[in-house]
């Protein structure tokens, strides 16, 4: 199998395209990178294609791994032919190369091994041959043999047919087949393990009497399946059209074209099926709607962990962070327009203490005392309390001070971590709460890369997973978010830039190390001076690392500085000085560019430099040091409180989208319980998956 051809075709893109990214990728070179900087290339291929070829990448190389091992040991056997190699060769998938290896795999001792030991195989082939003229029975009769465990004539063709079952079952080609009719035609089945918990009612109560096809069941629906199989709630069975199966078996190895051999042929393709090649379909196809469910149950996990992630921060504000409680109170910390805890406190407005006079006062001091801006209330337990006391003090106050609900998801496994510790090591649990809460809403991204991406809690069945894929597939989806806005070199945390393109956790806190030794940055060519960061780490990391106000104006950019010789060339030949990208006087570029009737292709010949490379340049220069999540909503600022006893039928609320599922999204309005909304009624279209619409960020709610 030829991978670059395999690739180019799967993904649709021309064939350099695909040798040009595998030679980025066994450079050393990572997917942010790749994508923003080495779009000439790769004909500028996106970081989502990019990250589906290397994941193809990585199965088909381990693929060709496998077929080297397989063909080592097929031909240690004396059995390899030139058939079989080119078999191997083209095998595409591993379920399809495993059924080519699977007769020739070492087994332990079965049926037809012993049947061949005892001297059946003459016997076998004598059931297979169509010119057989005599009785198999009187046949059977010549191998009688108590000596060699074969008694009577019966065990005689039962060994017999026992070496005819296992070669069926390792039919390639049948076995593929097999495979393919189960997947079309076979009904996944499940019901309620016992009487009792049948009549019980449970999460599970809808699978107690279910079946569906398996090429129609949605991954939400196998997933849940799985757990209650798991949980020994439910029994899970795989029912195939058993008779078709059966008879093609017969009609492949011309079970009836000698009557007298006829029935214990067509006993031998019941068996090959029921006793040897069933039980391992239905694992086959159990694993592959679990992969299958799992992919895309993790696709969802990503999309909704990118959302969070990308939220747009809420700049130059002063945040009073609000972590609600019961019984050990609700932990407050107010926070700078620069993340630095200002106070923290703790107060009792619910119950079972219900000290909302003394609580307010103490609210109201901090908010005077600090000219708090916002209330960033976490969503979990006690928060519709929390919200309803906040709304009753700004409203009886007349105050400007605005709220906001976060998710706090992850809050607490942060608040315990050593992270939190190191960082805050004078406050306990709560505080650290209560300061994720302000943070998260003043800069999501940079406070919720603090968190193991899997305790965010932004998907479905996130537990049942395969825990390593779900772990990479979420590490890469904040190494895209992180590379998508950059970081300051001068203020980011060593959580924030691990994620960076080039950059190691250790290589991150050598970062900070550095920056508290010799001060801040001046100038990105400085950071070949911290330890560990070597040239190839600079080349994947400088144009990710921004530097505010240092010598270089082009630091401040995305620009990466390998192509600054080009931005300046184009930045003179438009009238523009570095000073002007300081002060923001770029943003004109476009339209001096149409009053000198300049384009990106005659900027890119005269700075010779791609045309990719030259449009990213300006389009950076025209918004020097551009947060790309100013184009995404920000959160909906509150003022007062909405109960779910308020809303009636015909009002229309807009609302953010929280969390997307299989079936539907879940959308905040305001009233603490977020809405789900339907697939249905998501467009007035036909939707096939949620994540098809979910991009607008927002939906009218209708109730």
């Amino acid at each position: 199998m030829n991978i670059i051809e395999t690739i180019s075709h799967e993904l649709n893109i021309k064939t350099w395209q695909t040798e040009a990214v595998i030679k980025l990728i066994d450079e050393g070179c990572t997917i942010p990178f790749i994508a923003r900087y080495r779009k000439e290339a790769t004909g500028a291929l996106n970081d989502e294609v990019l990250r589906t070829f290397s994941e193809r990448l990585t199965y088909l190389r381990n693929l060709e791994d496998r077929k080297k091992t397989i063909l080592d040991s097929i031909e240690a056997q004396g059995q390899l032919t030139d058939e079989l190699r080119k078999e191997i060769d083209a095998a595409d998938t591993a379920v399809k190369l495993e059924d080519i290896y699977r007769p020739y795999k070492p087994k332990r001792r079965t049926r037809a091994m012993i049947a061949k030991e005892r001297g059946l195989e003459a016997l076998a082939r004598y059931l297979q041959d169509p010119k057989a003229s005599a009785d198999p029975m009187v046949e059977a009769a010549k191998y009688v043999d108590a000596s060699k465990e074969v008694p009577d004539e019966k065990a005689a063709i039962q060994g017999a047919e026992d070496i005819l079952s296992e070669e069926i079952s390792d039919n390639a080609d049948l076995r593929q087949w097999i495979r393919r009719a189960t997947w079309n035609d076979g009904v996944l089945e499940s019901t309620a393990k016992t009487k009792k918990q049948a009549e019980e009612k449970t999460v599970y109560e809808h699978y107690y009497d279910f079946s569906e096809t398996v090429h129609t069941i949605p991954g939400h629906r196998t997933l849940a399946i799985n757990r209650g199989e798991k949980e020994k709630v439910l029994s899970v069975k795989l029912t195939a059209p058993e008779e078709d199966i059966i008879r093609h078996i017969e009609e492949a190895t011309h079970a009836v074209r000698n009557k007298l051999t006829a029935p214990y042929l067509k006993e031998v393709a019941a068996d090959a099926y029921k006793r040897l090649i069933a039980p391992s379909i239905e694992t086959d196809i159990r694993n592959e709607l679990t992969e299958r469910a799992e992919d895309g149950a993790i696709k969802v996990f990503g999309s909704n962990l990118s959302q969070l992630l990308m939220q747009p921060p809420i700049a130059g504000k002063t945040v009073l962070g609000w972590d609600p409680a019961f019984r050990t109170g609700c932990k407050l910390s107010v926070v700078d327009p620069t993340g630095k805890v200002l106070d923290t406190a703790v107060i009792y407005p619910t119950a079972p203490q219900n000290k909302v006079r003394e609580s307010m006062q103490v609210v109201d001091a901090l908010i005077k005392k600090y000219h708090v801006d916002i209330i960033s209330l976490g969503n979990g337990t006690a928060s519709r309390e929390s919200e309803q006391i906040i709304a009753d003090y700004l409203r009886s106050t007349h105050s400007p001070v605005k709220y906001v609900i976060v998710n706090e998801a992850g809050a607490s496994v942060y608040s315990a971590s050593a992270l939190a510790t190191e960082e805050f090591p004078r406050f306990d649990v709560g505080q650290r709460s209560a300061t994720s809460m302000a943070r998260r809403l003043q800069d999501p991204l940079s406070e919720l890369v603090k968190i193991d991406p899997k305790s965010v809690g932004v998907g479905q069945y996130q537990h049942d997973m395969n825990q390593t894929k779900l772990s990479e597939q979420l590490n890469n989806v904040v190494e895209d978010c992180v590379n998508k806005v950059g970081v300051d070199a001068n203020t980011a945390s060593a959580s924030l830039l691990q994620y960076i393109s080039g950059i190691t956790k250790t290589t991150a806190k050598n970062i900070v190390t550095y920056r508290e030794e010799n001060g801040a940055f001046t100038d990105r060519k400085q950071l070949l001076k911290v330890p560990k960061l070597g040239p190839k780490a600079y080349e994947q990391c400088a144009g990710f690392m921004r530097i505010r106000g240092g010598k270089e104006a082009l630091d401040a950019t995305s620009v990466h500085p390998e192509s600054y010789e080009a931005a300046k060339e184009a930045l003179a030949l438009l009238g523009f000085t570095e000073e002007d990208v300081r002060s923001g006087r770029t943003k004109d570029l476009r339209c001096v560019m149409k009053e000198k009737h300049m384009t990106v292709k005659g900027l890119s010949e005269a700075s010779k430099i791609g045309e990719y490379t030259m449009a990213d340049i300006l389009k950076e220069l025209e918004k020097p040091g551009r947060d790309p999540r100013e184009d995404i909503p920000a959160p909906v600022l509150r003022s007062d409180v909405l109960s779910l006893e308020d809303l009636k039928e015909g009002m229309v609320l807009k609302g953010t989208v929280r969390n997307v599922i299989d079936f539907g999204a879940f959308v905040d309005i305001g009233v603490h319980q977020d809405g789900l909304v339907h697939i249905s009624q998501l467009a007035d279209h036909f939707v096939k998956h949620p994540l098809d619409v979910r991009s607008e960020k927002q939906y009218e709610i209708f109730h």
